[in-house]
């Protein structure tokens, strides 16, 4: 039996982590009283006596956490965006990671969501020589209203709500999002890209999209389908040709799912590079179990939904 223990379990990834998993019979929680759920003492006490802690909480909450904790064999799953970039932690999207580098590590730094479509597409490109490390892209991002957490769904679900809400919003406009450094430093790119993150009125999914002029590769658009198959081989992300909905491509279509897909569109001058998944599965809750099951030795789509 497997001691798990989320800090920060009131939050919508901790809640979500907790709903996936309190049917496991493989696994037992560790819970704090709502009195306690703050208190220093308590929490240093549940980190250390856990097998595996999922930290889901702000960044500096998250770091204070990880000092908290001076056990060896405690692993950690930190869903913030603290750890992300940092040494001695290990990046959790296990596609471009490496299962066996997350089952060996203790320190595991799951994805930000936008980021996680984002370095599906590239790393490989860039590994495969077909996008130089110092490429100029440009990316843009939608996403649904709850990645913003318990506040943002509550103004979007509210009766009277600001009917602002009922079209699309961009975001990041001073172009300093948290992710863009884990999207450059994992795909090994010079310059951080051009990023455009929109919020929609719907609940879940996301659908990233990366335009390219057939003058920024070294390569066709067949290459870039031939590098992601090369390096996509499991059930949780996959390429799949011509991918879309009669012309159309939603971003709601993954919404309830755990995995990704990647699609190539356009034509020979002007290239379209779309992930599409959800922003509370491969992009956090189903990202965090699927590196949870790579710890525990089971298989990594355990308790994770995957279309058919």
């Amino acid at each position: 039996m497997t001691t798990i223990f989320i800090d920060g379990s009131a939050g919508t990834t901790g809640l979500r982590i907790h709903e996936r998993l309190a049917q496991r019979p493989d696994l037992q929680f560790i819970t704090l009283t709502e009195e306690n759920r703050k208190d220093p003492a308590a929490r240093r006490e549940a980190l250390n006596s856990a097998d595996i802690a999922f930290l889901c909480l702000p960044d500096a909450a998250a770091i204070e956490a990880v000092a908290l904790v001076d056990n060896p064999h405690v692993a950690i799953i930190d869903t913030s965006t603290a750890h992300r970039t940092a040494d001695g932690w290990t990046y959790g999207f296990p596609e471009l990671t490496g299962a066996s580098a997350i089952a060996a590590s203790h320190r595991i730094a799951n994805p930000g969501c936008h980021a996680s479509g984002f370095v599906a597409l590239i790393a490989p490109l860039v590994k495969a020589g077909l996008l130089k490390a110092d490429a100029r892209l440009t990316c843009f991002s939608l996403t649904g209203y709850s990645g913003g957490g318990k506040k943002m769904i509550a103004d979007y679900e509210a009766a009277d709500r600001d009917p602002l809400l009922g079209a699309p919003r961009q975001y990041g406009l001073s172009q300093q999002h948290k992710h863009l450094p884990e999207m450059a430093a994992v795909c090994g790119l010079t310059y951080d890209p051009l990023f455009c993150p929109i919020v929609g009125d719907f609940y879940s999914g996301m659908e990233v999209t990366v335009p390219l002029f057939a003058t920024d590769l070294q390569g066709t658009p067949a290459d870039i389908a031939a590098a992601y198959r090369q390096q996509y081989t499991g059930r949780l992300v996959h390429f799949d040709e011509g991918a879309d909905e009669g012309g159309f491509l939603s971003a709601a279509a993954f919404s309830g799912r755990d995995d990704m897909q990647l699609s190539v569109a356009g034509n020979g001058d002007r290239i379209l590079l779309t992930a599409r998944f959800d922003n509370l599965g491969k992009g956090a809750s189903g990202a965090a179990i699927q590196n949870m099951n790579i710890l525990l030795g089971v298989d990594e789509t355990t308790g994770l939904t995957i279309g058919g």
